[in-house]
């Protein structure tokens, strides 16, 4: 008989069982996952890392950097407002994040290198062309031993509303696998195409049972595509795991407290009416608001059902040029900054009133900043001297400012935190790297990813 007291399922394991049903697991299979977890456990930390990419560049000063002391141009143009660490103060934008400061970890000398649009540090040749996730679930396995969670998955608008945009692709693809192979593809809900429609999550049970009609789908898909046998093998075993395995209401919004929805639904904020039309970005600024509270609330509950590792981006929304496309740094902080706010803070509140907030990591950036000084628009242009980086919970050490911008917060004035950096700090606080240095089976190239940057300072 498995009880809370074996060392090797930890109290989190028992909740995601309890809570799921395991979709009718025998004894003998939950026998065989146990030993499956026993063996990964000593590498694989019962933690979970949510990325939320914040795709278009957000600007350092309006976010976590205001440097109201610098000169009309260059200062916040949104003001500032006083955190709960003392001294410390937040673009205006984030009133509720300012009063969680003593929760926060924001870095002020993060840079990403350069002002490309792109989706780096998520995708990048720092993580070898590979979404994060991706390796994440190359050494932890495609699915959660014990809950059949697909352990890395990525969440677009459409995953909680059909009728939003397609996701931005032509700056780099989130679910790229890079040398690892497609079986570590995100699980992408929402995504398109003949297998997702299959593993919508929200079928008739009856078309669930249909094991033979979704054979039938894959092996069309297998022909459709060009992959390696392994791959397409795990991919297979990924797509029944998650449509058999009773996680599917995970992914569904309506079997969550409709108070909670509300809690965490960022539309109310800004109205499709109080947007402006000008801008070519506007479908994306909608799109923003009113999905991103929805995204973390499934990110949220994810991750408490034993998904490792969540992608979420709205698209392309803090590119503010204030040109043809684009809002200016005024305007386009209410478009995204109101709904960020609120978003963030009430998933950091979700997660801590669950017990979960030593378990689950937030991780917020862009590819890169803005201009120090804003152009003749009213904009910030492209900068990649420095860039906003916000970390919170999984319970690293909190309630500080790492490193500082010099005064025009254009470049470090502190040791530059990287990409690399960044990317080693999130493998540390995944695995165990000792035990993983001495796993058989890693690719070396992945081992030398936690060495090539150092973990952020202080916060382990």
């Amino acid at each position: 008989m498995l009880s809370f007291t074996e060392k090797n399922i930890g109290r989190r394991s028992f909740l995601r069982v309890g809570s799921l049903g395991l979709g009718g697991l025998s004894l003998s299979s939950l026998l065989a996952a146990k030993a499956l977890a026993a063996k990964a456990g000593s590498v694989v930390r019962d933690k979970s890392v949510v990325f939320l990419f914040m795709h278009g560049g957000p600007s350092q000063t309006e976010t976590f950097d205001p440097k109201m002391t610098a000169p009309a141009g260059v200062r916040s143009v949104t003001g500032e407002v006083k955190t709960s660490l003392p001294g410390v103060t937040y673009g205006a934008t984030f009133e509720k994040l300012a009063r969680m400061a003593h929760k926060l970890a924001v870095v002020r000398s993060f840079t990403t290198g350069n002002g490309n649009h792109d989706i780096k540090p998520i995708v990048c040749k720092e993580t070898l062309g590979a979404n994060l996730g991706s390796i994440f679930a190359r050494v932890a396995g495609t699915n959660h031993p014990v809950s059949g969670m697909p352990r890395n998955v990525a969440l677009f608008p459409r995953a909680v509303e059909p009728k939003s945009q397609e996701r931005v692709t032509q700056f780099g693809k989130f679910d790229s696998t890079g040398s690892l192979g497609p079986g570590y593809t995100p699980f992408i809900p929402g995504g398109g195409g003949d297998l997702q429609q299959d593993m919508l999550l929200n079928l008739p049970r009856g078309r669930l049972d249909d094991r033979r009609g979704l054979l039938a789908r894959l092996d069309a898909l297998k022909r459709s595509i060009d992959e390696s046998p392994a791959g397409l093998e795990r991919f297979r075993q990924q797509a029944f795991d998650t449509l058999l395995g009773g996680v599917g209401d995970a992914f569904d919004l309506s079997k969550e407290d409709p108070r909670v929805v509300a809690r965490y639904d960022t539309a109310p904020l800004v109205q499709p009416n109080q947007i402006g039309k000008q801008w070519n970005n506007y479908n994306n600024y909608v799109d923003n608001a009113r999905t991103l509270g929805k995204l973390m609330l499934m990110a949220r509950r994810l991750c408490e059902r034993g998904c490792g590792f969540v992608t979420v981006t709205t698209n392309f929304v803090w590119d503010m040029h204030a040109d043809v496309n684009n809002a200016t740094i005024q305007e386009g902080m209410q478009y995204c900054g109101l709904p960020f706010d609120h978003a963030v803070s009430t998933f950091l509140q979700d997660v801590e009133e669950r017990g979960l907030g030593d378990d689950i990591l937030l991780v917020a950036c862009g590819e890169m900043g803005r201009t120090p000084k804003l152009n003749a628009r009213g904009g910030r242009d492209h900068w990649g001297g420095i860039a906003p980086l916000l970390l919170a919970g999984g319970g690293l050490n909190m309630g500080q400012v790492i490193g500082e911008s010099n005064r025009d917060a254009s470049k470090p004035a502190t040791d530059p935190i990287t990409n690399k950096d960044l990317v080693s700090t999130i493998l540390h606080y995944l695995f165990n790297v000792e035990e993983l240095r001495v796993t058989q089976g890693i690719p070396g190239e992945l081992l030398r990813l936690t060495e090539s940057g150092k973990p952020i300072r202080g916060l382990f």
